[in-house]
């Protein structure tokens, strides 16, 4: 029987930690197994049970503290990361081996990790090694996106981690329940975005030909290849909750024995904003 992982990653402040909270009381309610596992050694508090704890066995206060070291934060950090990517038989020692595990994974924040240092990687295939089918769930604050060349941004960081880690991957935009419905209304467009459009609608802030040659090469790509759309993630939504658990399982194939299908969206409209709607049809799960 396989296992089955969602590697939780996403810049500092992204609301991991309450991403995993949030899905951990949602499964719970619906009767299945979940454990999560924190591998930020930076860590201070969360509020849900972890099954192991990377600052079980490094922190970055005691490498910070470390005269012989002397690394900073984002040293530390890195510094961490390599020791725990050499240690991974205290990973497997922790999670044990059960048939049908379903695994949180709350990743640090240091874009780094997933660009050009091969930790993440390294990590990513040991899990498969260990029979766990992995997929990549990437988080965005929807307060940062409602900006077109915030948006970019944040959708060049979910592309990199896509293309290092080679493995399905969803991307969310979490905080949606913070926005004010003048924002909400505002982010529709950036859910499942023209980037065409979008470049022709900012075209006028950019002064050097150059850099706009850049964003239009950049936008064509995007688009072009369909690589990056968003869920949203609303954590006072079960309906909308449930839809971002769907298209999770579904790209790691969990509960296939039970003739699992491709989520589909629900007809009813609530009395909110209907997010349900902009992906009917649609396919918001990216292969690396």
């Amino acid at each position: 029987m396989p296992r089955f992982a969602q590697l939780v990653m996403g810049p500092a402040g992204s609301g991991k930690s309450t991403y995993c909270s949030t899905m951990v009381q949602h499964m719970e309610a619906m009767n299945r197994s979940v454990q999560v596992v924190n591998l930020d050694p930076a860590a201070e508090h969360f509020d849900y049970p972890v099954m192991a704890d990377i600052r079980e066995l490094i922190q970055v206060d005691d490498v910070m503290e470390d005269d012989s070291l002397r690394f900073g934060p984002n040293g530390g950090l890195v510094f961490c990361m390599e020791y725990f990517a050499n240690n991974f038989d205290w990973l497997e020692e922790s999670l044990g081996h059960v048939e049908d595990d379903y695994i949180l994974l709350d990743c640090p924040g240091q874009i780094e990790l997933y660009t050009h240092l091969p930790v993440m990687k390294q990590l990513v295939e040991q899990l498969q090694q260990w029979e766990f089918r992995v997929c990549g769930v990437f988080l965005v604050d929807s307060q940062f996106m409602v900006e077109s060349f915030k948006f970019i941004s944040g959708v060049m960081a979910a592309l990199s981690a896509m293309v290092s880690l080679e493995i399905p991957q969803v991307n969310i935009m979490t905080k949606m329940d913070l926005l004010s419905p003048k924002a909400k209304k505002e982010i529709e467009k950036y859910l499942d975005p023209d980037m065409y459009s979008m470049m022709e609608d900012n075209s006028d802030t950019i002064k050097s030909p150059k850099f706009k040659k850049l964003t239009k090469a950049i936008c064509g790509l995007i688009d072009d290849y369909s690589m990056v759309r968003f869920l949203p993630f609303d954590r006072t939504d079960e309906e909308g909750i449930n839809i971002v658990l769907q298209h999770i399982d579904f790209s790691i194939q969990y509960g296939e024995d039970l003739e699992f299908k491709e989520p589909k969206e629900v007809d009813e409209e609530p009395a909110n904003l209907n997010y349900d709607e902009l992906f009917q049809g649609k396919d918001t799960i990216s292969e690396g």
